[in-house]
């Protein structure tokens, strides 16, 4: 994943700018990408950008179950049913 270095912020920078970059992030920046021991530990995103991550990942697991229903309907036949009667 390629990242803009400029957007990359050690922990310890965030810690003493921590009103400051949620503000620029809130206002439309793009994500912060927190840095700690020279690794990416967090992203820090906007809740406009959450919401639209987390609607995505909704959407997938909707597909992930129409999937499902589709797989298990393939070999499904009708004629195969049995009756509420004749289940007593």
């Amino acid at each position: 994943m390629l990242v803009d270095t400029e957007k990359m912020i050690p922990v310890t920078r965030l810690q003493r700018e921590l009103t400051k970059q949620i503000r620029l992030v809130a206002s439309g920046n793009s994500p912060l990408f927190v840095i700690k021991n020279n690794e990416m530990e967090a992203v820090i995103l906007s809740r406009e950008d959450y919401e639209y991550l987390d609607s995505l990942r909704e959407m997938a697991e909707h597909f992930e179950i129409e999937d499902l229903l589709l797989s298990r309907l393939k070999n499904y036949n009708r004629k195969d049913n049995i009756s509420w009667n004749d289940l007593q």
